[in-house]
């Protein structure tokens, strides 16, 4: 079975779903970007666990 041609709607469509995709995938990239940026220039990572710690308590004195 042979497909007939293709209308005029769906290749706008298609055009559309391409920028579609395009701007997710710029959307993604932005993100992923902001966190490699974030972890990079951090400090340490510590996870937050209720409990006093020194060495940070001496850091905002020095700021």
């Amino acid at each position: 079975m042979a497909f007939g041609k293709t209308h005029d709607l769906h290749t706008r469509r298609a055009g559309r779903n391409i920028g579609v995709g395009l701007s997710l995938i710029a959307f993604i990239a932005v993100i992923f970007g902001l966190t490699v940026a974030k972890i990079n220039t951090s400090g340490p990572i510590q996870g937050y666990d209720h409990a006093p710690r020194p060495e940070l308590a001496d850091r905002v004195r020095e700021n």
